[in-house]
């Protein structure tokens, strides 16, 4: 058996971009590490806080419920601050993990990738699949301290353009209009002004992760204050979501590119 390190910027972004790869690892007998860059200091702020709680206070509690549901064995904190989206200004925040030092963050990191003995690390792919600053951040902190670490296997978790282009396709066809939002384009601009995810042959593996859809989900119901039983992701019905997110992308460093179905333990 192995170690996974799964490093993602907020709390929440787990669940959404490798929540089947981490229960399945886990489901496996591979421990699992989960560590948070930030503590998703700008995400919304629900209406229910109690006297006294933050919304870091809530995410912070959110996330240990996703990551039991998942199965993970450890939650690790950088404990930099969100940095918003692209031109806030909390962009040039000093304690954000946006201008964190990059050798710093990553020495941080890679202290936890030695201690762990970890096998396999996920971070993004280069533009954090769809530009936010702190998912930018995961891919140069990630890469640079696997480095550091020695850390062989570094998968980066992405979106396959393509695939959502397909599935939209069918679902529209069939005569759902509503399937990804009437204003969701994954080939037009995102928060960096590139498109969402990568190209279909820019991506190395195709993980599948449908045993696993619904604890997947059920990892994200965790996160109420930002994933509302009115979201997208909670409307589907089930073999809907397992469609859809029954399969996580990624681009393994050193592998060839072109999907094949493949194993972050391989």
């Amino acid at each position: 058996m192995g170690t996974l390190v799964a490093f993602h910027a907020h709390p929440d972004d787990e669940c959404i971009g490798t929540g089947g790869s981490i229960a399945r690892a886990s489901a496996e007998g591979h421990r699992v590490v989960l560590v948070l860059a930030t503590n998703g200091d700008f995400g919304e702020v629900p209406e229910d806080l109690a006297e006294g709680e933050t919304l870091v206070d809530r995410r912070r509690t959110e996330v240990l419920r996703s990551a039991e549901v998942l199965g993970v064995h450890r939650v690790a904190w950088l404990g930099y601050k969100d940095s918003g989206m692209t031109g806030w200004e909390q962009n040039a925040d000093p304690d954000a993990f946006h201008q964190a030092d990059v050798e710093f963050a990553a020495e941080r990191l890679a202290a936890i990738l030695r201690e762990e003995s970890a096998d396999v690390l996920t971070t993004y792919d280069w533009h954090g699949n769809y530009g936010h600053p702190d998912h930018i951040k995961v891919h140069v902190v990630g890469n640079r301290a696997a480095e550091l670490a020695g850390t062989a296997a570094v998968y980066e978790m992405t979106v396959n353009r393509d695939a959502i282009v397909r599935q939209m396709r069918t679902a529209r066809a069939a005569g759902d209009e509503a399937f990804g939002g009437e204003e969701f384009d994954p080939t037009g601009p995102a928060d960096d002004g590139n498109p969402m995810g990568m190209p279909e042959d820019e991506i190395t593996h195709q993980v599948d992760v449908r045993e696993y859809a619904e604890i997947k989900r059920a990892s994200m119901r965790c996160h109420s204050s930002q994933i509302t039983d009115t979201s997208f992701f909670l409307q589907m019905p089930p073999e809907m979501f397992a469609e859809a997110f029954g399969t996580e992308w990624f681009i393994k460093h050193g592998a060839e590119p072109g999907p094949r179905v493949g194993w972050l333990f391989e």
